[in-house]
C-alpha cells in the first residue's frame, strides 16, 4: 500500500524525484540517476513507481528543452544556435529526424538534442514519444543493475 506522507515528502520520495529527475533533464546539471537509487535503497518494493516517476520528471524536462528551442526558433527566426552543441545537435536532428531524441537521455548531448529538435520543427508528438522512450529504457536498465549489483 502507498504512504501518501512518504510520496508527498519533498524532502526525498518519489515527489522529490520528480523534481529532481525534471530538472536533471533541462538546460540545467543534476544528477537524477543518484536520486534514483537512493530512492531504491530506501523503498526497493517501489521501484516501478519510482521508475514511473523518474521516467515522467526527466521526459517532462526534456519537453522544456524542447519547448525552449520551438518558442526561440519563432521568437528569433533569422538567428541560428549560437553554441557550437547545439548546431551539432540540430544537424543530428536534421538528419536522423525525432528517432534522434532516443539518445536524449545522454549527457552532454541530450539537451541540446531536445532543443535543437524544438528548434528544428520536431513534432511534439514524436519528440514526446521518443524523449520518452529514450529515458525510460535508461532508468529501466538502472534499476535492473541496480538489482544485480547492489
Amino acid at each position: 500500500m502507498l504512504d501518501l506522507s512518504s510520496i508527498l515528502n519533498l524532502s526525498g520520495g518519489p515527489v522529490g524525484l520528480f523534481i529532481g529527475s525534471f530538472l536533471a533533464s533541462t538546460l540545467l546539471p543534476g544528477g537524477s540517476e543518484a536520486m534514483l537509487l537512493w530512492e531504491l535503497q530506501q523503498t526497493p518494493e517501489q521501484s516501478g513507481l519510482l521508475w514511473s516517476v523518474a521516467t515522467l520528471g526527466n521526459t517532462l524536462g526534456g519537453l522544456t528543452s524542447w519547448l525552449l528551442g520551438w518558442w526561440l526558433a519563432r521568437r528569433f527566426p533569422g538567428r541560428g544556435l549560437s553554441n557550437e552543441r547545439q548546431r551539432r545537435a540540430l544537424q543530428r536532428v536534421g538528419r536522423y529526424g525525432s528517432p534522434a531524441l532516443l539518445f536524449s537521455w545522454l549527457p552532454l548531448i541530450g539537451d541540446p538534442l531536445c532543443l535543437a529538435a524544438g528548434w528544428s520543427g520536431v513534432r511534439l508528438v514524436p519528440a514526446t514519444l521518443f524523449i520518452g522512450i529514450g529515458k525510460a529504457i535508461r532508468y529501466a536498465l538502472l534499476i535492473g543493475a541496480s538489482e544485480i549489483f547492489i
